[in-house]
């Protein structure tokens, strides 16, 4: 018991913390923000320090609310202008704790999705107020329970840096006044796009974890996916690029069955067994792509999802339409330069023209410097140096790249590529993320 209760507050916090913040700051109101991630902190600590000597609790999150609760309540007590608020405070608190308990804090299959706290915080965060630059990484930070050092390398962004817009973004929420409901109207589609950042930043970081030893974080790629799902389910949200990002996802979350092999080791794309990809979620793929063909507005979703659906569509790796694919990243740099992008683009070059073209491809993304503490860059260099008969440069390159993450089960897969290092070894996984940063 005692030695499985950090792992299982680590787990809690990644999916609960998000639901708490959002939960409380609806309660208490966006100025209260830094307030409300101070407590749900605390909570997590508390459980921490109660949990090894009394037990797991049986409704883990019903207890993380109301240790979360009483936090909130005293340091409420300390400030005069919540006196006569407090009663009303407490008692939506208990509504939201006897929910809890019995289990029916989850949302029906049915609901609009303005019903949803946590998509309600993620247009918060959103809010005109906030800085585009920042909105994403205060949805991670405070939706998604991102660290700050995660959310710089989805960003490839420098931390301090990301701290410093942390802190705008809330002084920001916290000056405009926001309020904690649902906008209307052309307020809503303004925000939109933002929402759908951020949906696709918090399925990428589930898709291919950053750090730790596990490769997915299935909780946070389902959580976005099943966010999406919900804006297409609504008349209001439901547009071509919501649903071009539903079957980008579904395509992705398809395949993730197939990405370990028995021993849990990572597999790339060129050797998963096509048979244990989900036809259902490929099919409902397919499905979201048609809708999103409505309309005139070609977005960096659409190509991606177009990416996705002709790996699902290939029976497989050397049966894929290499042509097209690379047709489709060059459509995509049009719409949204990006160096990661540029960068699977090389290995689909790699795949179509050889490894020569794949090189004179890669010259120039040898230079970027958002690229040079990018992991996959540094693989796709050792992979095409390995293709050109030059292996000691091709080490050197994998041990870069392996310097370069922090998450276990890449280091593991880097560490079988320098074992078998020969030319024309399979290339670095074009599936290991979505297209952008990430």
């Amino acid at each position: 018991m005692t030695t499985g209760v950090p792992p299982l507050v680590d787990r809690l916090f990644r999916e609960e913390s998000g639901r708490l913040t959002a939960l409380l700051t609806r309660l208490l109101g966006p100025a209260q923000l830094a307030l409300v991630e101070d407590v749900v902190q605390e909570a997590f600590i508390a459980a921490l320090g109660h949990w090894p000597r009394q037990g797991v609790p049986d409704a883990p999150a019903a207890w993380l609310l109301q240790v979360a609760r009483r936090k909130a309540l005293d340091a409420l007590r300390r400030e005069q202008a919540f006196a006569a608020r407090l009663p009303a405070i407490a008692a939506e608190f208990d509504e939201a704790e006897r929910l809890e308990s019995a289990g029916t804090a989850a949302d029906a299959a049915d609901a609009s999705p303005f019903d949803d706290d946590r998509l309600r915080m993620i247009l918060l965060c959103c809010h005109p107020a906030v800085s585009a630059d920042s909105r994403v990484a205060l949805t991670l930070k405070v939706v998604s329970g991102f660290g700050t050092g995660e959310i710089a390398r989805a960003f490839l962004a420098d931390e301090r840096a990301v701290a410093q817009r942390l802190v705008r973004a809330k002084r920001s929420l916290r000056e405009a006044d926001a309020r904690f409901e649902m906008p209307e109207g052309g307020a809503l589609a303004a925000r939109l796009d933002a929402v759908l950042e951020v949906l696709y930043l918090m399925f990428n970081e589930g898709h291919l974890a950053h750090a730790g030893e596990a490769l997915l974080r299935r909780e946070l790629a389902d959580e976005a996916r099943r966010l999406v799902e919900r804006l297409a389910r609504h008349a209001a949200t439901a547009t071509p690029a919501v649903h071009a990002l539903a079957a980008l996802l579904a395509f992705h979350a398809a395949r993730f069955d197939a990405r370990l092999d028995d021993a849990g080791r990572a597999l790339r794309l060129a050797e998963q067994d096509r048979a244990r990809w989900d036809a259902s979620l490929i099919a409902r793929g397919f499905a979201h792509l048609e809708r999103a063909a409505a309309g005139d507005r070609l977005t960096p979703y659409h190509v991606e999802a177009e990416l996705a659906s002709l790996h699902a569509a290939a029976p497989s790796w050397e049966a894929t339409d290499w042509g097209r694919i690379v047709a489709a990243y060059d459509r995509l740099l049009a719409l949204a330069p990006s160096p990661v992008a540029a960068l699977n683009r090389v290995v689909a070059v790699r795949e179509a023209s050889g490894a020569e073209a794949a090189w004179r491809a890669l010259a120039p993304l040898l230079r970027e410097p958002a690229l040079d503490r990018y992991p996959m860059r540094h693989a796709v260099q050792a992979a095409l140096l390995a293709d050109r008969g030059r292996p000691d440069e091709a080490r050197a390159a994998w041990r870069r790249a392996r310097d370069l993450t922090a998450s276990g089960a890449l280091q593991a897969q880097v560490d079988q590529r320098l074992e078998e290092l020969a030319p024309l070894a399979p290339p670095p996984d074009v599936d290991s993320g979505t297209a952008r940063p990430s």
